[in-house]
């Protein structure tokens, strides 16, 4: 009789390589059903979307991706390990980091960094937490310095790989709307993660910013990464998404690669500009 292997499991309790998975979810606000038992998969290695109109629960969604909100009903899991009700810091930390439709601009001290030193502090971050391997306590403290040592390049990898290395040494809360929304990705990556939710980065962006998002989001999921792409228009998940999931008033109402989900008599009158 076959003997069924068990799954090897991190230290951190997770399943390495499921990806992020989400079933059930239900939000209500009042006597509004926000989100009604909504749930997608997010493989690693792949682009999925996540599309409807405005008003469909997208973002609702999403904040109970990322431990914004808590829902009445549902799963969230990351490589296996449950992320409901942890705050968001906690799911961040656990790797699942998120960009927003309007990125926050920096306030207080936070605001006089430049562009690079607010990347750079998210990469710090990431190494302060990270396990790092080694012989004994001062091997392993050395060798956390010299990962410190680096997040400035690291800071300007990322900058250059978005295209905004021009920007650095900006002020963050001073640069242009597409380059803050540039740089808040290049923060999310810094945080080095392996689930990735972008809620609309094309907005407001130009042609060829986004025509560029769009290689960076496919060698970023060929890198591993599994994203998650909101977006209210089909035509900007047509060549970037593996597989689309269409809300509609909080519910899955299409599920498939987008060529198929394209022509669903919804999306066609809901999702097509």
């Amino acid at each position: 009789m076959a003997v069924r292997m068990r799954e090897r499991r991190d230290t951190a309790g997770r399943v390495p390589g499921e990806g992020l998975r989400a079933a059930g979810v239900t939000v209500r606000f009042g006597q509004v059903t926000a989100v009604d038992g909504a749930g997608l998969t997010a493989p690693p290695g792949a682009v999925t979307g996540l599309l409807g109109p405005d008003g469909a629960g997208k973002t609702t969604l999403c904040d109970v991706l990322c431990g914004l909100r808590r829902p009445m009903d549902g799963s969230v899991l990351l490589d296996g390990a449950d992320l409901l009700g942890r705050s968001p810091g906690e799911v961040a930390r656990r790797g699942l980091a998120r960009t927003f439709q309007q990125p926050s601009r920096p306030r207080g001290r936070s605001a006089r960094r430049t562009v690079r030193d607010t990347v750079q502090a998210v990469a710090q971050q990431e190494v302060a937490r990270r396990e790092i391997a080694g012989r004994d306590r001062l091997d392993r403290r050395r060798r956390r310095s010299a990962a410190l040592a680096l997040t400035g390049e690291t800071a300007d990898t990322l900058l250059t790989r978005l295209g905004i290395a021009g920007f650095a040494d900006r002020r963050a809360d001073a640069v242009p709307a597409e380059v803050a929304r540039l740089a808040e990705l290049a923060s999310a990556l810094a945080a080095r993660p392996r689930a990735l939710v972008l809620d609309e980065p094309s907005a407001g962006l130009g042609e060829a910013a986004s025509r560029a998002l769009e290689v960076l989001l496919r060698d970023l999921a060929a890198e591993g990464l599994a994203i998650v792409l909101v977006e209210r228009d089909l035509e900007r998940v047509l060549g970037v998404c593996d597989t689309v999931h269409v809300l509609a008033h909080g519910r899955v109402v299409a599920c498939g690669p987008p060529a198929e989900v394209r022509y669903d008599h919804f999306v066609q009158s809901a999702c097509v500009p």
